[in-house]
């Protein structure tokens, strides 16, 4: 049997067919988040992302970038130091994420309304404090978008107490096709490196917001747009549009 191929040619082929399938497998899921987007806009609510590990690339995506909407905020496992006085050692921790009772506190510290909406990115969409932020934000009458790898989440064990995983908890429920453990080419001794959820993750979130702003100009809503804070202008621009949700939306830390 011939060796698997290494190369930048052969992760391409499969980064597309990653793309693809998530296009054509998302089109119902997408046009759900977006009419969420869309209502949550209009009814002058905040989108907030939350994600941990490399899921935070994705929480990136959908807050405070150029070309994205202006309304987000990012919820972020920093905010428990920036913003909530513990001290920094915590994030050292490699299981933090899994810690019982953390949501609650990340959510105290987000403020959110009762109409912003929740959109939690997690592969596996497992661990205790994905889970756990998505029961709190149902609980509190928040509609939420999972972005996921189904193929992921249904391999594995259900690691929070109430057997739930992340993609059962939501309103819609986008699938980023990332194969189990995320990487696309297998090595000769076993494993595989080149995730693709970022990928397809980032691909899922513009079409969402295109659909979204799309729904907001044809309902005649204003869509609050970033445009770059590095064209002229565009600095001033934003911090006129962010003062209309003075307190409301944080960046977390990097």
């Amino acid at each position: 049997m011939a060796e698997p191929e290494l190369s930048a040619a052969e992760l391409a082929v499969r980064v597309r067919s990653a793309t693809d399938r998530a296009v054509d497998g998302n089109k119902d899921g997408v046009a759900a988040a977006a009419r969420l987007f869309a209502d949550c806009v209009a009814a002058d609510g905040v989108i907030h992302a939350f994600g941990t590990g490399h899921s935070q690339a994705t929480a990136l995506e959908i807050a405070g970038r150029a070309g994205g909407l202006i309304p987000t905020s990012r919820i972020g496992l920093s905010d428990l130091v920036l913003r909530g006085g513990e001290d920094r050692s915590v994030l050292a921790d490699p299981l933090l994420e899994r810690r019982p009772g953390l949501a609650g506190r990340l959510y105290e510290l987000a403020a959110p309304r009762p109409q912003d909406l929740f959109v939690i990115i997690s592969n596996s969409g497992v661990n205790n404090s994905v889970v756990d932020m998505a029961l709190t934000a149902r609980e509190k009458g928040h509609r939420l978008v999972a972005l996921t790898s189904l193929e992921h989440t249904r391999s594995v064990p259900a690691l929070h107490p109430s057997g739930k995983r992340l993609a059962d908890l939501a309103d819609a429920v986008l699938d980023n096709c990332a194969p189990a453990g995320d990487a696309l080419l297998p090595l000769p001794g076993g494993g595989a490196l080149c995730g693709v959820s970022t990928i397809t993750s980032a691909l899922l979130v513009q079409m969402v917001v295109a659909e979204s702003v799309a729904l907001l100009i044809a309902e005649g809503h204003e869509a609050p747009v970033y445009v770059s804070a590095n064209l002229p202008g565009g600095f001033e621009r934003n911090a006129a549009l962010e003062a209309r949700y003075e307190g409301r939306l944080h960046r977390g830390g990097h």
